[in-house]
Formats: C-alpha cells, structure tokens, sequence
C-alpha cells in the first residue's frame, strides 16, 4: 500500500493566505470608495463656502439625510417586525410528513444566518424606500415651509397652496405607507410558510391563529391607506388631465368626486371588518365587504362615470362642460401670467401710403437689422484674434444708453475654446493653468452696418474699447462663461511671475506685472474665484474629484492657487439655487463695471388646479434651438410658472447673486424660509443692472404656446376652437420649426414710448394634413423695460399686449411674407446678382413691426462668399407692408421705396452710403429697363453652364475660358447695376404681389 506523501506546508498555507486577504481587499475597496465619496462632499463643501452659499449645501444635504433616514426607518422597521412577528408565531410541533421534513431542514440551514437575515432583508428595503424618499425632499420643504396663496380653488374652497404644497406631500407620504404595508405583508407571509405557520394541506389551506391576526392586521392597514389615498384622490380631480381639459369638468364632479368619497369610507368600514374577524375567527364578513369593495371600485369607479359622460355630457358638451372650461381657463392664465394681458383690437391697414410711419419715427430708428442669430462667424473673423478665442453660436440682443440715447446691441464676449489651442501644446499644464480666461465683450449696433456690410461695434478690440468702456473701466476677463466647461488653477503669490495667457498684446504695451512672451500678455487671477489649493490635503481631495495625478504632482500650484471649476452661468446657480429652472439663454451685460451673466430663473408647479398641463421641452423648442444656437428647457410637465428669480453670474470671479424678482410668488418665498438669507431683494440691486434685465425667452415661449388657444376668454367660443391661433414656423429655414421670439425695441400702439420687448405673431392654426391660410391673426409682445433707477421696477415690466387682428384680416403671415420676397421676379433678378461667383444669399430674421396703421416686415439679406475665413455681411433689405414690398441696399431706402418715396422716418442705415452697384430697387423694371444688366445675367448664366459642361467633358482649357468669361459677365452685371441705379428714378413705386390670401 503506498503511503500518499505528505502536503507541503508552502501549499498548505497558500488557501489561508487567499482567505486573509480576501477580507483585506474588501475593506481596502471600502475604503477608497469612502474616500471618493468623502472626497467629493468635501470638495462641495469648499465650493459653497467660497460662493458663500454653504447655507444650501448644508440644509440640502441635511434635509435629504433625515428624509433618507425616515424612509430607511419606516420601511426597515415594518418589514422587521413583520417577520420577527411572523417568527415568534411559529408554531413548535414534530414533522409528520415529507413535507415538514423538508421544511425543517430549510429552517436547519436558515438558522445559522437568521439573524443576519432577519436584519439585511429590512436594511435592503430600507435602503431603497430611503433613496427613493430622498428624491422627493422638495415636495417635503414645500410642504414644511409652506406660504399660502392667498387665492382659492372654485370646488372645493381651499387655498391653492393645498394642491401645490400639501396634496403632493400627502401623496408621497401615503404611498411610501402603502408600499411598507404591502412589503411587510409580503415578508411576513413568507416567514409564516417557512414556519409552518401557513402551509397547504389536502383540504385547503391551513393558517395558524397567530398568522391570521398578523396577516389581518396588514390587510387592514392597507385598506385605511388605500381609504385614504380614495379621499385624496377627490382632491386630485382638481389637477386631472384626462378629460376635455385639466381640471374637474362635470363628470368629475357629478360622479368621481362623489363616488371617490364613497370609496374611501367602504375601504375604512372593510379594514374595520378585517381586525373584527382577526380576533372572532370570522372570515366570512371581510370576504364579502372585499369583493363589494372591488364590485363598487368597477361599478362607481369606472362604469358609474363613463354613463355619466356618454349619456349626459357627449350629447350637450359644448353647454355642460362650459361652467367648468371658464375655469379652466381663468385659472390656467392665472397660472402662467396672462391674466393681466392688455388686448388691442387692430384693425390693420394693408395700403402703404406717404410718410405713413411718422408717428412711429422712434422705433424706425430702432429697427435691428443685425441678425445676432447669423452674425457668430462675422464677429469671429473680425474680432477672434486668436483660435483660442471663441464667440458662441447665437449672438444676444441687449441694450446701452450711449449720449443720452437708447441703442440696440448685439452682444457677446470672446470667450475661451481649449479646442483652439495648438494641438502640439495640449498639455495639462497650458489647458490648466496657461490658458484659463476669455477676454472682452464684442458689442455692435443692431440698426446699422457699415458700407460694406459689416457690423458697426460700439465695443471691439484687443485692448477693449468703445463707448461702453475700456480694460480700465471695467474688467475684460471672462473666466466663467458658457463655453467653459474644464477647470483651471489660478492665483499666485504677489510679485510672482505670471502664468496665464492674458491676450494679444495689441497695440498698447504689457502692464509692469504681465511678462511679454511671443507677442502675448501674461497675467495672475486677483479675485477670490474658487476654493483653495494652498494645503495639501485640499490638493489630494481635488486630484481624487478629478482623477488627475497632474494635478497632484505639478509644481504649478502655489500656496495662493485656487480652482476654477462649475463654471458656466447655468451651473453655478442651478448650484446654489436646486428649486430653480433656468432659461436656456443666459446673457452678458457690462453692469457697475464688470461682466456679468444675467440668468433667468423660475419657480414650477405641477399642481396648480384647474391649469393645463405643458410640456417645457416642446413649448420652448423652435428654429434657433434645434440648431444648437440656445438651449430648450428640460423635458418636464408644468401648470404653474413664475420669473421668481433674477441671477448674475460674474464673468472674472464666478461670484452669484440671486435677486426675488416676482415678490409676490408664494413657492419662493415658501424657498427662502427653506434657505434663508440666499435671495436677495431685487431692491438691492443696482440702476445699472436694473438697465439691462429684460423679459425671459423661455416663459415667454411657454406663454405663447398656451395663448394659441388661452387668448379666448368665452367658454362656448373655446370650446368651438374656431378662434385658435398657432405660432408660425421659420419661414427662413428649411425645416418645420417654430419661428423664435425677436427682441425688438419699439412703440406699440396706445403706447407713449418705445419699449425694449420680446415679440411674436400668431396664425391661424395649423392642423397637421391640412393647409391653412398662413395669414397674420395676432401679435404680441411683452415689454422688458425694467427702469435704470436703483431697486425700482417699472411698473411697465412684463405687461403683455396682444395686438388682435380682425378674423376676416387680410395681412399676410410671415410664411406669405417670405413667400412673396422669394417669389417676386424683380427681387429674384437681383439676387441673382449676389450670387454670382457661387456666393450664398442668406435670409436673415423676418421681424414684424406694428408701424403705419398696419404691420411691417423687414427682412435682412446677407451675402457670404466661398472659403473657410467668409463671414456674412449684409448686403440688401426687404420690406413688406400689406401686399406690397420694398427692396434696396439699406432700410431707409427700402422704407422710403415701401411708402411712396418717403416713409416718414429715418431708419438707423440712413446715413450709410453703399458702394455703386450696391443698391436694388423693387420697381419691376430694374432688368427689363437696362438691357445692358440683362445681357450681362444672360452672359454669366452661360458662362456657368458651359464650366459645368466642361467639368463635365474633363476639358480643362475649356473650363478656365468659361470661368474668365464668368468673370467678365459679373463684371459688367456689376457695372451695369450701378448705372441703371444712377439712371433709377428718386422714388420708385413699390411693386404689387400676389393677394394675400395665396397659399406660401
């Protein structure tokens, strides 16, 4: 027999050494995942401190702590002592049978981790009832730090702070109940199988007299909380969005609302049956109370109110449901701001007639004619400098006073774009630490160009200068702005040697503290932007939220380093303000010396009864958002919603401030008891910011859309829906998007003065698979004039008036507008001119005026030649009045042709002289008049057929006679032009067009 050798103690020890560091390993993980954890509420925690707002951190973290904590506890608690109950009922007798054999050896092995298990099944279902509680913390501050309404609900006469504060509150909390309820019922029957406590047996199913009362305890509270959430739901009809329209219409009323009270009380008289029978042994009464409860849930639930709406409503809605659609209506233009909207009837005039806009001469000087939606790569190849600077896609429009007088501006700073940055000197330490800021804000004139086309600036330069300052008068540094997304080390001992890129070194020499390297300026951040990196730890803790070792091991840092991070306008106060919902378009403005981001934010509701339901993504979508040039806001149903709050952002040290615009909003001031001390009174600030708020995009868009069919104010003309109206599409693109809002400074009719305003036009509306007249039927427009006087709001601000256009009207939409200019022979002719030489005539905004007794359109046309450095400039400008439409090199020529050779006004182009050749004419007999333009558009649209046809061949010699020749035709097309606009008579007529009812 041979002996087996003896084991190796290195072998031996090999599985004991794997068991001990298995434990090790775990607690090591553990550990580093605390550290990340820890590292970034530490690294917030920094953050607030710095901005000054730790009192959010601190009562947000909190706040979801202890509703995390009540959550883990309510449902780890009941689920606990559900199965310990259902444990220590346990019956004690000897298996008889295969059965009980078998279960008694599922207990066996269950025994050694009872314990554990009777502890880690609540704590896991705690820990998702505690996540899932913790999301719901602002119904819970809502509802703690409630501020009433003031106002009343028409059904019930409770105060609408009941459906917007305490109704989602009880809601949350009952269905956190009933899911306790039903996991606790759940755990606690499957401990009873497990014991025996509850099994089959051959003549049904045996329960023990423990189990029985356990299990009819449960079923009893779930039935009072399920009474409750029936009785709540009587409430809730108020904010249905089911039927005709949000709210309780008549069926609501006269069958849910009562049968959901009913309902309630069964369910309570049912769990009452149920704890009887518990303790009498008798089933039979809960049995059958159940049954009728699911018989009464079917019938006055579901049947009860579908008779009520087939067999009473259906047949007279239109008169039934009137009571309830009039508040409907009352209550959701209270809801979104409209109640107070001033309608105008506007019996628009359709005939252009001499020195018709007289009375409108302030806001003709006024029209803007700069496209800031298309004039991004202009500013960029005129004001760039440099490919690591940036302007954003989408332009803003603001306003200066500038000698006493109110200009339009388009506006945007040079902000910084590490894509820019040589790829060869992408290292971590240029992208961090050298390449940090932007610098200086761009701002151009929005009523005039120069000869050529391009943007008259009122700001520009490297220094920057013009009349709204210079580098000295107010600080040109933009470390935080929309585009910087990456974070940055800055600060540095005094007397250090700088670090930071500053700019191009222009034509003025570098400050004694910036070094000259290569041409550039070099300077160190001054401001207290971000929280430290002067210790050590604080070091550690940001290398481990960035995942950098760089960070960790670079000699950049100093002991007055600081961080830059979070960094855009949008960031920054979702951060210190979480209730808010931001506008997407965020704008700079040179206020008190500085560049500060303006951001608009806004208080929402779900809730708010009788309002309709919108959906804020799909309100606030248009032509300028799914190009990416501003962003929509998120995908989330409202009923309710404020301009509460008014947030700057500074450009140079990120600093916020958060100002309560709508002093009368009752959610935030139901906030600012949960935060105090963070908003600030909007009498705080100053005249000059106070200069340059204006009305928010995104509310606007939101109220526009529910003013399609809001406008009506008539519950039986509503409910015919002959009235409604659609907010037009682009006509200046090729997709089916809604035309954005314009920002436009102008003087409505029965007003005394011209108002900075955000605009738009109504249309019939548009049923989709039918065609509609694309006919102006409404204009609207909501005055953003704030006032320039320290705390003082106008009292102008954000009043809407709707301009109402008689329903037979015969003023073309922006669609026929756009239509007519492209369809015209004599403006088609002459375009034809620009784009000679394969340049692209592009269609700038199609602006709506209420001028001259009518509505005036005026269209830039801008003119963008081949190559990677073109840039558009404005070359001509349409106009259109009635059926009838202008064309020339510049507005005040264009207006002069619209309205019988005067106008009546001077545009802000009136003094602008083109070049020869520059001008059009809408005369009809520009070309036909001049044969010599004609013979020239002949020549060249053959010289471009015969080059294609020679590509065509592969005859080069060809192709290069062809090309000479188009050269030449564009040439004398050129010439030609000029002198039939010499010869042109001083005030041509404007031409006719087809009516205004043609289809575009």
């Amino acid at each position: 027999m041979t002996s087996r050798p003896a084991a190796s103690p290195h072998n031996s020890a090999r599985p004991r050494r794997r068991s001990a560091l298995l434990p090790t390993i775990i607690v090591v993980v553990a550990l580093v995942i605390a550290l990340v954890i820890f590292a970034g509420l530490y690294t917030d925690m920094l953050w607030f401190n710095q901005l000054g707002y730790s009192t959010v951190f601190w009562r947000e973290k909190l706040a979801k702590l202890l509703i995390f904590a009540v959550g883990f506890l309510i449902m780890g608690a009941g689920v606990y002592a559900s199965i310990r109950v259902a444990y220590r009922a346990r019956p004690i007798y000897a298996p008889d049978n295969q059965r009980d054999d078998n279960l008694n050896r599922y207990q066996a092995q269950l025994e050694p981790v009872r314990r554990v298990v009777m502890v880690g099944v609540p704590v896991v279902f705690g820990l998702f009832a505690g996540t899932a509680a913790m999301a719901q913390w602002d119904k819970v501050m809502l509802f703690l730090y409630q501020v009433p309404f003031g106002e009343k609900d028409p059904q019930f006469g409770l105060d609408i702070s009941f459906y917007t504060n305490t109704l989602p509150f009880l809601g949350f909390i009952t269905g956190l109940l009933i899911s306790v309820t039903v996991i606790s019922f759940i755990a606690g029957l499957l401990t009873h199988y497990l014991y025996g406590a509850v099994r089959l047996a051959e003549h049904g199913i045996f329960t023990s007299r423990s189990a029985q009362i356990h299990m009819a305890v449960l079923a009893a509270v779930f039935l009072v909380l399920l009474g409750i959430n029936f009785w709540l739901d009587t409430y809730g009809t108020l904010q249905n969005n089911g039927g005709y329209r949000a709210g309780a219409m008549f069926t609501d009323v006269n069958a849910v609302i009562p049968t959901k009270a009913i309902l309630a009380v069964a369910a309570v008289i049912v769990a009452v049956l149920f704890i009887v029978a518990a303790f009498l042994g008798r089933w039979k009464l809960p049995l059958i109370g159940t049954g009728m409860l699911v018989i009464t849930a079917i019938v006055a639930g579901g049947i009860y109110p579908w008779a009520i709406q087939q067999l009473e409503v259906k047949p007279s809605e239109g008169t039934v449901e009137a009571p309830y659609i009039a508040r409907n209506i009352d209550f959701t233009r209270q809801a979104y701001g409209l109640s107070d909207m001033a309608v105008t009837p506007y019996n628009a005039t359709t005939t252009a007639t001499a020195g018709a806009l007289r009375q409108d001469a302030s806001t003709v000087a006024s029209i803007r004619l700069l496209d800031p939606n298309l004039i991004s790569s202009t500013f960029a190849q005129l004001q760039q400098y440099r490919p690591y600077y940036e302007f954003p896609k989408t332009l803003n429009v603001d306003r200066y006073t500038i000698d006493g007088k109110v200009q339009d501006a388009v506006i945007a700073v040079r902000e910084l774009n590490p894509n820019g940055i040589n790829p060869g000197q992408q290292s971590w330490y240029n992208q961090h630490l050298v390449y940090t800021h932007g610098y200086g804000v761009v701002a151009a004139y929005g009523n005039t160009v120069t000869s050529d086309g391009k943007p008259v600036f009122m700001q520009s330069g490297v220094p920057s200068t013009g009349v709204l300052g210079t580098d000295t008068s107010y600080q040109p540094r933009i470390y935080f702005g929309q585009s910087t997304t990456d974070y940055s080390i800055v600060g540095g001992p005094k007397g250090a040697t700088p670090v930071e890129l500053d700019r191009p070194q222009g034509n003025t020499p570098a400050s004694k503290d910036s070094a000259d390297t290569s041409g550039e300026t070099m300077t160190t951040f001054a401001g207290s932007g971000g929280p430290s990196l002067g210790n050590w730890f604080n070091r550690l803790m940001y290398a481990m939220k960035f995942q950098s070792s760089d960070l960790l091991l670079t000699n950049g840092v100093n002991s007055q380093s600081q961080i830059l991070y979070d960094r855009t306008p949008a960031e920054r106060v979702a951060k210190v303000a979480p209730y808010l919902t931001l506008d997407g378009n965020p704008y700079p403005a040179i206020v008190d010396g500085r560049v500060k981001w303006i951001v608009d934010g806004y208080t929402t509701s779900s809730a708010y009864p009788y309002s309709q339901q919108q959906q804020l993504q799909d309100a606030t979508t248009d032509s300028l958002t799914t190009t990416g040039g501003v962003a929509p806001l998120p995908a989330a149903s409202v009923n309710y919603i404020r301009n509460s709050v008014k947030a700057t952002v500074d450009a140079y040290d990120g600093s916020v401030q958060l100002y309560a615009w709508d002093t009368q909003d009752p959610i935030l001031k139901s906030w600012e008891k949960v935060f105090p001390t963070t908003v600030k009174p909007y009498s705080d600030m100053s005249g000059d910011l106070m200069s340059h708020v204006r009305y928010p995009e995104d509310l606007f868009k939101v109220q526009r859309e529910l003013l399609g069919r809001y406008h009506v104010t008539d519950a039986g003309k509503f409910y015919a829906n002959q009235e409604a109206w659609s907010v037009p599409d682009d006509p200046t693109t090729a997709a089916v998007d809604k035309q954005p809002p314009y920002y436009l400074s102008l003087q409505m009719p029965g007003q005394t003065k011209t108002a900075f305003s955000l605009t738009t036009d109504f249309i019939p509306q548009q049923v989709q698979g039918t065609e509609s007249r694309n006919i102006l039927y409404g204009f609207m427009a909501a005055n953003g004039d704030a006032g320039s006087v320290k705390g003082v709001k106008s009292p102008d601000y954000g009043k809407l008036q709707l301009l109402e256009l008689p329903v037979d009207t015969q003023v073309p939409g922006p669609g026929q507008v756009q239509n007519t200019f492209q369809s015209d022979p004599t403006v088609s002719e002459q375009l034809n001119v620009l784009k000679l030489g394969q340049s692209d005539v592009i269609n700038g905004n199609l602006l709506t005026l209420p001028m001259g007794g009518g509505l005036l359109y005026v269209q830039p046309v801008y003119v963008k030649s081949t190559g990677s450095t073109s840039y558009p400039t404005l070359q001509r400008v349409l106009v259109a009045f009635g059926n009838k439409i202008g064309y020339a090199a510049t507005l005040n020529d264009a207006l002069d042709q619209l309205f019988g050779g005067n106008s009546g006004a001077s545009a802000g182009d009136a003094n602008v002289q083109k070049s020869p050749g520059s001008a059009g004419s809408s005369t009809g007999g520009a070309v036909s008049n001049n044969p010599a333009l004609a013979k020239a558009l002949n020549d060249a649209s053959q010289a471009m057929k015969d080059s294609q046809t020679a590509l065509t061949k592969g005859d080069f010699a060809a192709y290069g006679t062809a090309q000479k020749a188009l050269q030449a035709a564009i040439n004398a097309a050129i010439a030609a032009e000029g002198a039939g606009t010499k010869a042109a008579t001083p005030a041509p007529k404007a031409t006719a067009t087809a009516p205004p009812s043609a289809k575009p």
